[in-house]
């Protein structure tokens, strides 16, 4: 009885240590997937195939973001996809709504992507002033700045930057996309008419 009961104890064993290493495995597989498919979406290529993001590659291609004197290159991820995990997956998350409004036909062509592109502008600064900003210091630091390399101007307001509560964004909104205008509020009727003058 003893020996049919060691027999079982070690089948048991046996049993829950393949269960273990399968699913050790299965986990390293869904890492390395799920690995891969954050740094897929993550590239240039993959963001631009929609028709609505050509326009935003062409107008990041003419920036100094694209090419530069000093060979630094930054693609849509740089500057919107967040280094830290959270804040990364809730972007991915966000960026749904970009395909979303795609397929449902919103932003399919470029002139209805241009009727909204100082609402959609207006939510990625937004939410760059909401994380001070937080990837353009991935590569811009004002610990890190020559300001007496800078002109006059731009070496006053990174100076003061700070201390006024100024983040990247608040100045610089056309840096690597043509910065959309403001639609004009439509005018108020008068009281004697009742019309728009």
């Amino acid at each position: 009885m003893a020996g049919t009961e060691m027999k079982s104890d070690n089948s048991t064993k046996k049993k829950m240590l393949l269960f273990a290493v399968i699913v050790f495995l299965l986990g390293i597989g869904f890492s390395g997937l799920f690995g891969f498919a954050l740094d897929s979406t993550n590239k240039t290529e993959f963001c631009t195939r929609c028709h609505s993001m050509k326009q935003n590659l062409i107008e990041l291609k003419e920036s100094v973001h694209w090419q530069s004197g000093s060979g630094v290159h930054a693609g849509c991820a740089d500057c919107h996809v967040p280094k830290q995990f959270l804040p990364k997956m809730w972007a991915k998350i966000m960026a749904a709504k970009d395909v979303y409004h795609e397929i449902l036909g919103t932003i399919d062509t470029p002139e209805k992507y241009e009727a909204r592109r100082w609402q959609m502008a207006n939510a990625v600064w937004k939410k760059m002033k909401d994380s001070d900003s937080r990837e353009c210091r991935n590569c811009h630091s004002f610990d890190h700045m020559d300001l007496s390399e800078q002109a006059r101007s731009a070496r006053k307001k990174h100076d003061s930057a700070t201390d006024k509560g100024n983040t990247c964004i608040d100045c610089h909104k056309g840096i690597a996309h043509e910065e959309p205008d403001e639609p004009e509020l439509p005018e108020e009727p008068t009281e004697a008419t009742g019309e728009n003058q």
